[in-house]
């Protein structure tokens, strides 16, 4: 390309998640550390003749097009070169007139306009390997550690848009070898130090920081293994800093506790890293704004519902559940359930996290000190209709409600666990009817499903089809989207209460099943089915004892 059509060139540059740009406004290198500014038109020398008459190259806008469509490999690999030949150019002058700017100001120009060129590649992923092939993206990753911001965002803004998802999917195999290359020149760290160098006071620096977290979600969505190892290369430890800054809400406020949130999700480690650096605190106090009072914007409440997630992917570690209780995380949540704000259904999944399986024992008993039963069982003798505006599934209400019932009669013992039983016998057995009439409910729910299901197997059978492994999958998150996981929940429920020497409790169940046409066979059946599938993902001794357990209680029935 001759200067007239890199001038004329103005390549596409949006960023994943939206902030306010204005596309009229001429890209300006702002700032460099401890020295001046710069403006692109005051530099450059060129008259706004000698720009008219390079605008008025014939063929005008499909001259552009004829421009674009000769793209090719060669043309590319020149740009590269040309890249190449200015960075070096510029750390030339920076080294040989270091206080003296005037002198590589023109080098630091030529380059941040060759940065800009190089946003057209983007469009032909097939031809990453050149970047790499070329020493390219080592070049970009040495440039991000440059001495003026403006070149540090101007790379930024360019890995950006090449590792923009859907363009990594028009070609894999270039994909690849661009972020092999990109995770081999340790792109995180280098992005990390270049974000806390960076001022969110000035716009521009603001979205160099919204980029940078664009060009992380990229590459953790096309390889979710590299969330490991960007948490242990210091984001981690940014993302908590950021969250916790002083500074109003914004987008990038925003996108820091959604990049968060991808983080967490299946890594034990990064978990541990997370409670080892005090982010327990760190979300507990974030939330706590919310305890009276609801997010102000939809884009707020997004934020919230995203530290709602990391905490409970936190709380799958047990080290973790321990620092949510001394860090009073339960007398939070608890408090969210009294408020009736839109935290509330998060808060109950925050609880359901933090007390289930053996290693929630402690929460269970500090949840009842705290005088957690007097919040749990309003919520369990009718869902809030505050839930079923706000569009969160009275399914999913009633399962972590249930679910935190049947942790507390895991967990609990002696006075307390007394304390809870008797809960169920107040108000002549309310709780009991509550009970059976869920029980019900989901017991209907799971036969429809079933039935539909018996159908489909008898029709593929008749026709010859096979029954793979995936097809039973397939059925059985179909049970379990009907309610079989709560079904079996409320079967554990009874089944405790059935065995906790409360005779007018197991009268008031026997009577209801008799009532009803039903029995106890149809419960042992459900606990049989549940011992079978729990403790996936623990280990075989855990596996182990909750099925006696389970099986105890069926026998004794």
């Amino acid at each position: 390309m001759d200067v007239g059509e890199l001038l004329r060139y103005q390549p596409d540059r949006g960023t994943k998640r939206g902030r306010e740009d204005d596309p009229e406004e001429p890209k300006v290198l702002r700032k460099e550390r401890g020295s001046r500014k710069w403006l692109r038109e005051e530099d450059r020398g060129t008259s706004e003749d000698q720009r008219n008459a390079m605008d008025a190259v014939p063929g005008g806008e499909d001259g552009e097009e004829d421009e674009m469509e000769t793209l090719d490999e060669s043309s590319i690999k020149r740009m590269i070169l040309t890249f190449e030949k200015r960075s070096y150019k510029n750390q030339e002058l920076r080294i040989k007139f270091p206080d003296n700017p005037e002198k590589f100001m023109e080098s630091e120009l030529d380059l941040n306009d060759i940065i800009q060129e190089m946003h057209v590649i983007a469009t032909i992923p097939d031809l990453y390997h050149l970047l790499v092939e070329l020493n390219a993206v080592q070049s970009l990753l040495g440039l991000l550690g440059h001495e003026n911001s403006d070149v540090c965002i101007a790379v930024v803004d360019l890995l950006q848009e090449l590792t923009d998802i859907d363009t990594l999917h028009e070609s894999e195999e270039g994909a690849q070898v661009l972020i092999d290359a990109l995770v081999e020149g340790q792109v995180v760290a280098l992005l990390v130090q270049n974000l806390d160098r960076l001022d969110e006071a000035v716009k521009e620096e603001a979205d160099g920081v919204h980029n940078t977290l664009a060009i992380i979600e990229n590459m953790t969505e096309f390889r979710t293994e590299i969330c490991a190892d960007a948490a242990q290369q210091g984001l981690l430890q940014w993302l908590l800093k950021r969250l916790k800054a002083k500074m109003p809400f914004d987008a990038n406020k925003l996108y820091c506790s959604e990049i968060l949130a991808i983080l967490l999700q299946n890594n034990d480690d990064t978990r541990e890293l997370l409670g080892e650096l005090d982010g327990i605190d760190v979300l507990l106090q974030q939330l706590s704004v919310f305890k009276r009072h609801d997010p102000s914007t939809a884009e707020e409440q997004e934020m919230m519902e995203n530290l709602f997630d990391a905490l409970c992917s936190c709380l799958m570690l047990s080290s973790n559940r321990e620092r949510f209780l001394k860090g009073e995380g339960l007398q939070l949540m608890n408090l969210m359930l009294r408020e009736k704000k839109m935290s509330r259904c998060s808060a109950l999944r925050v609880l359901d996290h933090a007390m289930i399986g053996a290693e929630g024992t402690d929460n269970c008993h500090k949840f009842v000190d705290i005088l957690g039963l007097r919040t749990i069982f309003p919520l369990f003798m009718k869902s809030p209709k505050k839930m079923k505006k706000s569009g969160i599934p009275e399914k999913e209400h009633e399962e972590h409600v249930c679910s935190i019932i049947a942790s507390l009669l895991r967990n609990l013992k002696l006075q307390q666990r007394t304390r809870l039983i008797s809960k169920f016998t107040e108000n002549d057995s309310e709780k009991v009817d509550r009970l059976m009439e869920l029980y019900f409910k989901y017991l209907d729910a799971v036969r429809v499903a079933d039935k539909k299901i018996e159908g489909e197997k008898h029709d593929m059978v008749r026709r010859g089809e096979i029954l793979d492994d995936d097809l039973e999958e397939e059925f059985y998150l179909r049970r379990l989207d009907a309610g079989l996981f709560l079904l079996q929940l409320l079967c554990y429920i009874i089944a405790e209460l059935c065995n906790a020497n409360m005779p007018q409790v197991r009268q008031r169940v026997m009577q209801i099943l008799n009532m009803r046409g039903s029995s106890v066979k149809i419960l042992r059946h459900i606990l049989k089915e549940y011992s079978e599938s729990i403790g996936d993902g623990k280990s075989a001794e855990f596996r182990e004892s909750e099925q006696k357990r389970i099986l105890e209680l069926v026998e004794t029935l």
